[in-house]
């Protein structure tokens, strides 16, 4: 899901721009502050997995990610979508590597397969 939502934005800009009445060009944070949070929380994700439990922060993840898909539609301007979009990359950056800590904790190794 994550990584849908990094690219899919890229065909969404210039409706994006039209409904906040700004230009394509100016959206490009938007587009950015996603990836760059994926970047920054992936690395970390792991150990709040460890820490915190994989259960509670994969639930986290898929928290903060919706609250923040929802936060990006209500966006009543640029900013506001640029700091939702940051909120979303960071529940998006512990969803996949702690999902998947999840199931290779969850299965056998003989299973791993089939549950991926």
């Amino acid at each position: 899901m994550e990584q849908l939502d990094a690219t899919i934005v890229n065909t969404a800009i210039p409706s994006i721009a039209a409904s906040l009445q700004v230009t394509p060009l100016s959206l490009k944070s938007i587009v950015s502050s996603y990836i760059l949070s994926l970047a920054v929380g992936i690395p970390v994700s792991g150990w709040v997995a460890d820490r915190f439990g994989t259960r509670r922060v994969f639930a986290l993840a898929i928290t903060i990610f919706t609250l923040a898909s929802v936060l990006c539609g209500l966006s009543v301007n640029a900013p506001m979508m640029t700091a939702a979009r940051l909120l979303q990359g960071v529940g998006g950056a512990m969803m996949m590597p702690v999902g998947r800590l999840t199931i290779i904790r969850t299965f056998s190794k003989s299973e791993l397969l089939g549950a991926m």
